[in-house]
């Protein structure tokens, strides 16, 4: 599994020697091509309270010097869900001078402010913390785990894969491997993901779930990836 990432990577960084482009222009057979530049307007991340509406700032942006703010395609605004806690994505864009497009992107998370629990901190991985591949167990404590409180009931957490390949496997990589991401306490103290990434994999969760007992303080989570579960029991440090 993932046998292919260190041939990858050295392949990245060769191909990283050959590209340069700035951040609206670039030459094409010899020609100036202009992309659509955009001025985001507000936070790229905005908190919303549920059940309280929600007014998107908006976006300005411009095409080769000249305004192109009204030509702008805006997705994603009316999946925002006022009523439901969650993290939803707006999207801006545009297409440029030679048909190329070309977008930025704005998280809106609706929490829930009656979730008065706060599960940050730094954490290690405890026994019980194991990867499941076709039966076959790999236990992996002693690894660290920071989680960040963004709103009431939403939380950062730097490897939801407690450190397995980050730290375990391929820890020269730093955490390139790391599956960042984003998980919703509810107010039944039940955790599921939101959102996350492998920036080396390129890939993100089928799912996490998991619970945080208020009372003992332990929290746990099982993640679903690329066929494979993670148990990850966390103990504070």
């Amino acid at each position: 599994m993932k046998k292919y990432f260190l041939y990858s990577l050295t392949l990245c960084f060769m191909m990283l020697g050959f590209v340069a482009c700035s951040g609206d222009e670039e030459i094409t057979d010899s020609r100036l091509t202009y992309y659509v530049r955009f001025e985001m307007l507000g936070k790229d991340t905005i908190l919303s309270p549920v059940g309280q509406p929600y007014t998107d700032p908006g976006c300005n942006a411009t095409l080769g010097g000249k305004d192109y703010t009204s030509e702008i395609i805006i997705k994603g605004l009316e999946n925002v869900d006022i009523n439901t806690p969650g993290m939803y994505y707006v999207t801006y864009s545009g297409v440029g001078s030679d048909g190329f497009s070309s977008s930025i992107t704005r998280v809106v998370i609706v929490y829930d402010p009656d979730v008065s629990e706060d599960i940050s901190g730094n954490y290690i991985t405890i026994d019980g913390t194991q990867r499941v591949r076709e039966g076959k167990v790999i236990e992996y404590p002693g690894f660290k785990v920071k989680i960040s409180k963004i709103a009431p009931g939403v939380f950062y957490v730097d490897d939801l894969l407690g450190g397995y390949y980050a730290q375990k496997v391929y820890p020269q990589y730093g955490d390139l491997t790391a599956l960042k991401g984003y998980v919703w306490l509810h107010s039944d103290m039940t955790i599921t993901g939101l959102s996350g990434y492998n920036e080396g994999f390129k890939d993100t969760f089928d799912a996490v779930n998991g619970s945080f007992d208020k009372d003992t303080g332990a929290l746990k989570w099982t993640t679903d990836y690329s066929e494979m579960k993670f148990d990850v029991v966390l103990e504070k440090k």
